[in-house]
């Protein structure tokens, strides 16, 4: 075996013995005693902040208002005494640029001073609200140049401030937007802000037909978030998980998914210290994680918290992403989010659970006890089926990337093509409604199911079954957007939908004001709006197995498009269509629009070339050696044994050699090509035409190779190979 491999299967036990035996800090104590205790919430605000203060935080979270200079200096004053009692030494803006993770740039409190020796500590209202980062080093897709590199981190008041704490010390993080000198957003957090007050004045005033008393709606949001762990040894005698985060070679091993053992099975020992410990992290920063469990795939798991206000819940799922990773490490493991880290197996997704809900606590996607005849759940129920049959392509457009092409439709998640899952009681809901409107005798939604089994009490149904094969199911007060990848950065898809979704709502406000307009009654008017649309948008409504041959077939006639790669389906967010979409609801400029249109191919291309050279790399330095080295033990083996058919077995490994050879020959040359035609056509070739031609071109030898190789390590004594393979990086805990 070779010295990487056999050492890293002798360290992980090490590993495990220097893993935290537990955490024990939780004992004795309630959740509800930790649960925002490093949070800059409302209610230690009441503690540090004057009453003006403390308001106006609250006008900027519930009425949009802005605070003044004045209020900020007090703010910073009271934020951070409240951060210095806690021992920060360093505060930084914390914000989300286009590159789909989080960055920051720390500063300290502390500020030397001519007339005191000692210096003081001190946050004024400036530092607060703006720093500048330089925003050279950021993609930008055109929106900025090199020399021209300005840019700004905002704060932002509605998401709170938080303490992170690690072993050297702690930090105050300020959630904030990242823009440009000239104004425009360069981060995935302002126009996440822009849809969602987008969404909420379009709702808003839709619910004042059924009740005026409302001042807002706020969109809601629960990411579950699905990974992979694997030991820490295993994982850097990998070159490919640790600089691509997927294995581009491994064949299955002998067990994999195929019992269903894994799936919320018992929660290895080590893997339970891990989350333990990542829980209580996040709950002291106020991330109501409530769920844990054994994932499908061996060595997958997955964690969800309970709903939120979208911004917040976005920035929730960004940092405890980061939190993920940091304690890992102190476990002596690594957390793989990529959508697809092993081949045959389930990947991960993060799953968007998404509503929208009033100021009075209203759920409006919520059918209550009698779903036939609750006009208000049915309005918004029907617009949203109406905005996803009309801007399909863009929300496909959202949860692409390199990782999710190896996912979606991979029997395992959502296809490509964009449906929604309603299940048979909303199925003929709506058909009824077509039909004949309202039904005052329609029968009450969440029956029970009497058991026949003794002791046992009666079940309640919900109004939907659950659909793991849609990528855009209801499940009964919400609708879940499981097509989005682990990796994402949730406000893209986020972004999208609020956008399309409010943008139909104004188009309904105005078609039914039209007919009030006309003296038409209001009920009858919504009615009658509301089943023109069930007509027109039913056809993006599928309630069968999304994973069968027979659905593509089904929705090529229905004309649902079905496109499987990153490249070809980002082109949907550069159509007229989708620049007015998002200008007319003040989202994006088509500047902007265009600019995350560039970075996203960009970032395609850098990965898929990454892992270009990286399947060359391994191919030729751990590969192929193990088999040549093999190889060569078997023919001198074959000239004293020609009966025992090594001839045979050296023929067979020769032919893989070849086959590899040659297929990375090919990626040498194609990736050459690319090179030069960019050098002859300097200015002029896109990163769209790259990332095309890399898929096209480029993409398809990675499978070839891989199969090779895996054929391969069969054939190759298991002495001889470097790699760790299925078995072992999945089922050592």
């Amino acid at each position: 075996m070779s010295e990487i491999r056999h050492n890293a299967l002798i360290g992980w036990q090490e590993n495990a013995k220097l893993t935290s035996s537990g955490n024990k800090k939780l004992e004795n104590k309630k959740i509800s005693d930790i649960f925002g205790m490093n949070v800059f919430d409302m209610n230690t605000m009441k503690e540090y902040l004057t009453e003006g203060a403390y308001f106006s935080i609250l006008a900027a979270k519930k009425q949009n208002k802005k605070i003044e200079i004045e209020t900020a200096e007090m703010i910073a004053k009271g934020m951070k005494k409240w951060a210095i009692d806690l021992g920060a030494t360093h505060y930084t803006h914390w914000f989300q640029p286009l590159t789909g993770g989080t960055a920051e740039k720390h500063d300290a409190f502390y500020k030397p001073s001519s007339s005191n020796t000692n210096g003081i500590e001190n946050l004024t209202a400036a530092e607060l609200i703006q720093r500048e980062p330089d925003a050279s080093s950021f993609p930008s897709g055109g929106l900025r140049s090199t020399d021209a590199a300005r840019g700004y981190t905002v704060w932002d008041p509605t998401s709170p401030a938080f303490i992170l704490e690690i072993e050297s010390g702690k930090t105050l993080y300020i959630p904030s937007v990242f823009i440009s000198y000239t104004g425009e957003s360069l981060g995935y957090k302002a126009p996440l802000l822009k849809s969602i007050e987008s969404l909420s004045q379009a709702a808003t005033s839709v619910y004042h037909y059924f009740d005026e008393s409302i001042s807002s709606v706020i969109p809601t949001l629960g990411c579950e978030q699905e990974y992979f762990l694997i030991d820490a040894g295993l994982y850097e005698a990998r070159p490919d998980l640790m600089l691509t985060g997927r294995t581009l070679f491994g064949r299955k091993s002998a067990k994999g998914q195929e019992l269903d053992d894994h799936y919320f099975g018992v929660i290895p020992e080590r893997v339970h210290n891990f989350m333990n410990d990542l829980e209580e992290e996040s709950l002291k920063l106020g991330i109501p994680v409530l769920t844990r469990h054994n994932e499908v795939a061996p060595g997958q798991f997955e964690f969800a918290p309970m709903f939120e206000e979208l911004n917040v819940a976005n920035d929730h799922n960004m940092l405890v992403m980061d939190l993920m990773h940091k304690v890992a490490r102190k476990h002596n493991l690594r957390v793989l989010m990529h959508e697809k880290p092993f081949h045959g197996l389930n990947g991960s997704g993060k799953h968007n659970n998404w509503s929208m809900a009033t100021d009075t606590g209203i759920n409006l996607l919520s059918a209550g006890n009698q779903p036939g005849n609750n006009l208000p759940f049915i309005t918004y129920f029907v617009n949203i089926i109406k905005a996803v049959h009309d801007n399909a392509d863009v929300l496909r457009a959202s949860i692409s990337g390199p990782g999710n092409d190896h996912r979606l439709g991979a029997n395992e998640a959502p296809p490509a093509i964009i449906s929604i899952f309603t299940g048979s009681v909303m199925e003929k809901l709506l058909a009824d409604f077509e039909k004949m409107g309202l039904n005052p005798n329609a029968p009450e939604g969440n029956p029970k199911m009497e058991l026949d089994i003794p002791k046992i009490p009666s079940a309640i149904l919900d109004n939907t079954d659950r659909n793991r094969t849609s990528p855009f199911p209801f499940i009964g007060n919400r609708f879940e957007f499981r097509a989005a990848g682990s990796t994402q950065n949730c406000s893209l898809p986020m972004m999208t939908l609020n956008t399309m979704v409010a943008d139909q709502l104004n188009s309904f406000k105005k078609s039914v004001d039209e007919k009030l307009s006309n003296g038409t009654p209001k009920e009858q008017a919504i009615t009658q709006i509301l089943q023109g649309y069930i007509k027109e948008a039913k056809s993006i409504i599928f309630n069968g197995d999304g994973y069968s041959d027979e659905w593509e077939k089904e929705a090529e006639k229905r004309g649902l498009s079905n496109v499987k790669t990153t490249p070809y389906a980002l082109d949907a967010f550069i159509t007229d269509e989708a620049q007015l979409l998002f200008e007319r609801n003040n989202v994006l400029s088509s500047k902007e629009l265009i600019a995350r249109y560039n970075v996203l191919q960009e970032i395609y291309v850098n990965k898929i070339s990454t892992e270009a050279c990286m399947v060359k790399e391994l191919a030729l330095t751990h590969i192929l050696p193990a088999a040549i080295d093999y190889q060569s033990q078997l023919l001198k083996l074959h000239k004293g044994y020609n009966e025992l058919g090594l001839d045979k077995a050296s023929t067979d490994i020769k032919t893989q050699i070849e086959e590899i050879h040659g297929h990375t020959h090919a990626i040498r040359n194609y990736i050459a090509q690319m090179d030069k035609a960019g050098d002859q056509m300097h200015g002029v070739k896109s990163v769209n035409d790259e990332s095309k031609w890399l898929n096209d071109n480029v993409k398809p030898y990675f499978d070839k190779i891989r199969e090779h190789a895996d054929a391969l390590e069969i054939l190759v004594d298991d002495s001889n190979w470097k790699l760790p393979k299925y078995r072992e990086l999945l089922f050592i805990k």
